[in-house]
């Protein structure tokens, strides 16, 4: 198939949705986690939206993933909460504490959450941006499977480990930035393979260790590159400590998923930090940031992190979601 169709948002979280609910998903968390993909539908973040939704079914079907997410809390004490996610979704586990981790942030101006054995498919940043939009300051990150191999190493030790960070705008809109620790996003190297894209020199390595452009030769069995070599191999292991080592989780390299096949997401964990800035810059905390977003806007071609999604959603808003033709057949076929 070639081309592309458009829909509405509420379409796309249907299908996304009804795909869940057919494996098992209760409806409200179906709806939840639909909603994340249809955002990173709507945002231009394809590597993440529909795309992964195979990802979901196949850890399902493979019973790595609980299709119903039944949580462990822990209040910890006045600003950190620590749950287990039952080896359901990290989405589904944060949302049902997120009430009470801002509460807390706001009695006492920051709160974090530490959240092990759950399983993190999709975007970061569709966990803090909310945050962001509500007045506060926001840090998340999450580990993953070993597919990464650090500076200087041979062997995968580190996920693709991803970080997200967003803080409100001056204009009534955050700033948002979220990456991975490696050269490229493990699901804009699975678009790639889609799609048949050659990827750019640097990415990662094939099965025999070998530089690879293949994004199929990466997937089957290769490694992933840190960013900047040992500066992201360095954040890589951050994000190890952070999300897996403060919640007792599972580390990227004692991954258990070569015990059902077909598996495709990663039991790990997730770390989210939360500031309320008016504890320490007042009423004056958006004022004062604004300069610096406008220095950064007027800086020739710069952007502040998250503008280019916003434009994208602006688009889709005007024009509908484009999603390409490969991938509403995949929808297709796993609706079936």
């Amino acid at each position: 198939m070639t081309g592309v169709g458009r829909f509405s948002y509420d379409e796309v979280v249907a299908m996304a949705a009804h795909v869940l609910r057919a494996e098992g998903v209760p409806d409200e968390d179906a709806r939840r986690l639909a909603t994340v993909v249809a955002l990173a539908e709507r945002d231009g973040t394809h590597s993440h939206g529909l795309a992964r939704l195979p990802d979901y079914v196949a850890s399902l079907r493979a019973g790595w993933v609980k299709p119903i997410t039944t949580i462990v809390s822990d209040d910890v004490s006045t600003g950190l909460l620590l749950v287990d996610a039952g080896n359901g979704f990290t989405q589904v586990a944060s949302a049902r504490v997120c009430d009470q981790l801002l509460a807390k942030a706001c009695e006492v101006g920051i709160a974090a959450l530490c959240v092990r054995n759950g399983h993190h498919i999709g975007p970061l940043w569709t966990d803090v941006e909310p945050l962001a939009e509500q007045g506060f300051v926001a840090l998340t990150c999450v580990n993953s499977r070993a597919r990464l191999v650090p500076a200087g190493g041979k062997t995968r030790l580190f996920g693709s480990n991803a970080m997200a960070f967003a803080c409100p705008g001056p204009d009534g809109v955050p700033a948002v930035w979220d990456q991975s620790s490696s050269v490229m996003s493990l699901g804009d190297i699975k678009l790639a393979a889609i799609h048949g894209r050659e990827l750019p020199a640097g990415v990662g390595t094939d099965a025999r260790g070998e530089s690879t452009t293949d994004a199929r030769a990466i997937l089957a069995g290769g490694s992933l590159a840190p960013f900047a070599g040992h500066k992201g191999s360095a954040i890589a292991f951050l994000v190890e400590i952070l999300a897996a080592g403060l919640s007792g989780g599972n580390f990227g390299f004692e991954d258990s998923s070569a015990s059902f096949p077909g598996a495709a997401s990663s039991n790990a964990g997730q770390f989210l930090l939360v500031i309320d800035p008016e504890r320490t810059a007042g009423k004056g905390f958006v004022p004062h940031i604004g300069g610096l977003f406008e220095r950064l806007r007027g800086n020739a071609n710069a952007r502040v992190p998250g503008d280019r999604r916003r434009h994208n959603r602006s688009n889709s808003e005007q024009n509908g979601i484009e999603v390409s033709a490969a991938t509403i057949e995949a929808v297709r076929l796993l609706a079936r």
